[in-house]
């Protein structure tokens, strides 16, 4: 042996599967001796048990010894490690390594394999793990006492069960952060959330993450191997999302001791567990699963060794001993580990070579080479590192203000879940080096410098997982409905419904939007919601029916709005003045309070709707009109009736050709009666002013979409304006319900087309007219549009221009046939003038192919 001063003759083994009580057994051994150590795989076991211990015998007596933090009282009888930061020069009464079958682990098990060989205790050595390396020990210490012990439950497979069908307190195991994360995303929609613990989260979010689980906040984990060593959880189930990892060296299939390790988390204590596959294509063979309930797997053929007794008398001399060969066939000597790696690329740099005879630089050297790559990438800027690190360190120690310059940004906060994890993988090697107390001149003040923003990027990162991966809402009132609480629902003033104070939904109206993901649970809890409503509902239609018809509004597409929201829609009716109502299916309104509510709207919509096209529906079968000169009844006569009709049917203008006499030889006392009802007579067009209002307008775009069921509400011209722009897509006669004709290239205003037809006349009386400022003013167009309107609709001669005339005026000239001769003067009988052709851009045309 290696350690002359202790004999094997108290060397004592425990071997088994998980949950047999084995390291529960060693610290009972350790405390109960008058000093003791035991090497732990993991720092978070290391300090689980540091917790435990001074729990037991006081704060006083135990050390935490990791790479990362180290806590030693002066009077420190008890040392809790982990395996490499175990100081075995250290005498200790008992000594004991826990997973000792890590031995043949390709990454560490050098390290295992150097403290089953050199690492004792005085009076008792004791080392735990598996009993797969039982005839390991046998061989390198036959004096070594073996004790096997059988599982406490039963671990049995139960076979593939998909993701969404996992019953709670499950764990899922996959082998890649892009799996994980996927899985969690699925298990937080699909089961209200899960814990998610892996390799690259410092401990202080593992152990974050892990209590989340273990108090029921959450009731599913998803994970790494990371949860196969050392943590006890109450895991009734494991489920395999994937049987492939990748080893450093190469993705390759699960053996069957890495599966019975991940497996035996589930069941803890006396209680049993199961195991199984997420899919038909991860299925184990048998002889794994027979394997895994069994406890039963092939005995390992060797374990991996280094030499630890090392030559530093110069570098060279290092690395003969480094390639030193193991003595026996059973040990396999390791080969590019992650010091040996980084002392290769230091010792080709010449500043590092010039000491390469110098022990005490070299020692330093090795030192440095020993610093972890948290981030496990070996990249050029951990080599950078190591360099700069021991350019600083072979003359000295390291200054505060470059450790602040390479400490302090690692402390941001922001971006990503990956790059919080970068992070808190940087600052855990500023953590290891700060433990190097003869390395900084402040080690106490950088250590906690490092600590406090390792816990501060630890806790953040906690926080953004368990807001992406755990629905907060579902996972609370799951919880709840656990430890069998009645739950309890109320209603806020602005709608939002709580169920034990987390929001599951919204009122609106009259209708409950649900506001959680829909799992096992989200039926109850929507139930308990739902009883909680009908008082709220009963005042909401109370509230509406006790409204003004103001309170109702119609949006664009004819959906009726109550509170800025849709309560209903209109579709088409008998006519188009009286569309009919649809209500949406308010599933938890009685048939009673429906009846209401439709009645209250068929009332408002029919006062929205005559309020607003009073003056058009007014006209329809009115005989009679007052006077005001005597205070008699006039009767109308049938010319104005025939104009009244013609008025309402167009919603509120028409043509003056769709008139069946000619409007010119109507008397004054018609004259007067059109008047009063508020009704304009154009010389091509009848219209009341009054329905040009934009409110107007836009209920007459509503009810012709409704009618029509093409809906063109969003090209309604904006507030005020007299013009726009023609849209060929849209129907022309939209445009003319609604009070606009084309004409050209826009549409204009029905009265503004009116004056401008007659200011275009009143100029064609000269031998040759321009447009003027006043039409322009008018039309609020381009004179290119005017120019259109005039030759293309009003079919005036447009004159090319000559030399002598400004290059910005257009002039035009009557033409021999022109369309729009004045009514009044012309002799042409109404039968002939229907033989003229119809300009297809003219409205005229239009109304004539509709009343056809």
């Amino acid at each position: 042996m290696d350690n002359p001063d202790f004999k094997d003759n108290n060397l004592k083994a425990i071997l088994g599967p998980t949950n047999t009580g084995k390291t529960f057994y060693a610290m009972e051994r350790m405390l109960s001796h008058a000093s003791g150590m035991i090497g732990f795989p993991l720092r978070l076991l290391a300090r689980e048990n540091y917790d435990k211990a001074v729990n037991v015998v006081g704060l006083d007596k135990v050390a935490l010894i990791t790479g990362e933090e180290k806590i030693i009282p002066k009077n420190a009888k008890y040392f809790c490690c982990t395996v490499e930061a175990m100081p075995v020069e250290k005498k200790v009464v008992f000594l004991c390594v826990d997973e000792i079958q890590l031995a043949s682990d390709i990454e560490r098990g050098y390290v295992f394999t150097d403290r089953l060989l050199n690492a004792r205790g005085e009076e008792e050595t004791l080392f735990l793990g598996s009993e797969i390396i039982k005839k390991i020990i046998q061989k390198l210490l036959p004096d070594c006492k073996i004790e096997t012990r059988p599982r406490l439950s039963t671990l049995s497979y139960a076979g593939v069960k998909k993701i969404t069908r996992l019953k709670e307190r499950s764990a899922i195991v996959t082998f890649s952060i892009p799996e994980i994360y996927r899985i969690a995303e699925l298990v937080r929609t699909q089961k209200g959330g899960a814990a998610v613990v892996m390799g690259a989260l410092s401990p202080r979010t593992r152990n974050h993450q892990v209590e989340m689980y273990q108090s029921g906040d959450v009731n599913y984990l998803v994970a790494t191997d990371a949860i196969g060593m050392g943590l006890n959880l109450d895991i009734d189930h494991v489920a395999f999302a994937s049987d492939m990892k990748f080893d450093g060296n190469n993705s390759r299939k699960l053996f069957a001791t890495e599966i019975s390790q991940i497996a035996g988390r589930a069941g803890r204590s006396t209680k049993n567990g199961t195991f199984g596959v997420i899919s038909d294509e991860l299925k184990f063979d048998k002889d794994i699963v027979q394997m895994v309930e069994n406890h039963e797997f092939n005995a390992l053929s060797h374990i991996w060794w280094r030499n630890s007794n090392l030559d530093f008398s110069s570098i060279k001399n290092l690395f003969i001993s480094l390639e030193e060969q193991p003595g026996k066939n059973i040990l396999r000597k390791k080969g590019n580990a992650l010091d040996f790696l980084c002392l290769g690329e230091l010792s080709k740099l010449e500043h590092v070579n010039k000491n390469k005879n110098d022990k005490l630089l070299i020692e330093l050297l090795w030192d440095i080479c020993q610093i972890p790559d948290f981030g496990n990438i070996f990249s050029d800027r951990h080599i950078q590192l190591l360099e700069q690190l021991y350019s600083i360190l072979k003359d000295g120690k390291i200054e505060d203000d470059w450790l602040k310059s390479q400490i302090t940004p690692l402390s941001r906060l922001d971006g990503e879940i990956d790059t919080l994890i970068n992070r808190i993988s940087n600052i855990r090697t500023w953590t290891y080096i700060t433990n190097k107390t003869n390395w900084i001149k402040d080690a106490n003040l950088w250590q906690h410098e490092t600590k406090k923003i390792e816990n501060k990027l630890s806790d953040e990162l906690h926080e953004r997982l368990t807001k992406r991966f755990v629905d907060k809402k579902i996972a609370v009132l799951s919880k709840k409905m656990n430890e069998k609480i009645d739950l309890e629902a109320v209603i806020k003033f602005d709608g939002k419904v709580l169920v034990e104070g987390q929001e599951v939904g919204y009122l609106r109206n009259f209708d409950f939007i649900p506001e959680i993901s829909n799992d096992e649970h989200s039926s109850r809890i929507l139930t308990v919601a739902r009883k909680a409503l009908p008082k709220e509902l009963d005042k909401k239609v109370n509230e509406f029916i006790n409204s003004s018809e103001e309170a109702l509004k119609i949006d664009n597409s004819g959906n009726i709005l109550w509170m800025e929201s849709s309560i209903g829609r209109l579709t088409k009716g008998d006519n188009i003045y009286t569309p009919k109502i649809i209500l949406k299916n308010f599933d938890m309104l009685s048939l009673d309070q429906k009846t209401k509510i439709q009645k209250k709207c068929e009332e408002s919509i029919s006062e929205i709707i005559n309020k607003t096209l009073a003056n058009c529906l007014k006209l329809k079968n009115l005989n009679k009109i007052d006077n005001d000169q005597d205070d008699k009844v006039v009767e109308l006569s049938s010319k104005v009736k025939a104009i009244n009709f013609h008025v309402f049917e167009g919603l509120g203008h028409t043509l003056v050709k769709n008139i069946p006499f000619q409007i010119q030889k109507i008397n004054e006392n018609d004259r007067l009666a059109i008047a009063k009802l508020g009704i304009r007579l154009g010389v091509n067009l009848i219209y009341l002013p009054i329905v040009l209002k934009p409110k107007i307008i836009k209920l007459k775009a509503i009810l012709w979409s409704l009618y029509n069921n093409e809906f063109y509400v969003d090209h309604v011209p904006d507030e005020g304006r007299v013009n726009c722009k023609f849209n060929k897509t849209i129907k022309a006669d939209f445009y003319f319900f609604i009070g606009y004709i084309p004409s050209g290239h826009i549409c204009l205003r029905i009265d503004i087309y009116e004056r401008l037809a007659a200011l275009v006349r009143n100029e064609a009386k000269k031998t040759k007219f321009k447009i003027t400022e006043e039409m322009l003013s008018i039309a609020g167009s381009t004179k290119d549009n005017l120019k259109n309107f005039i030759t293309e609709i009003l079919k005036y001669q447009f004159l090319k221009k000559d030399t002598s005339e400004s290059d910005d005026e257009y002039y035009f000239k009557k033409t021999n046939n022109n369309k729009f001769k004045n009514s009044r003067k012309s002799k042409i009988k109404k039968n002939k003038v229907s033989k003229f052709d119809l300009n297809k851009d003219s409205p005229f045309y239009i109304l004539k192919s509709l009343k056809s």
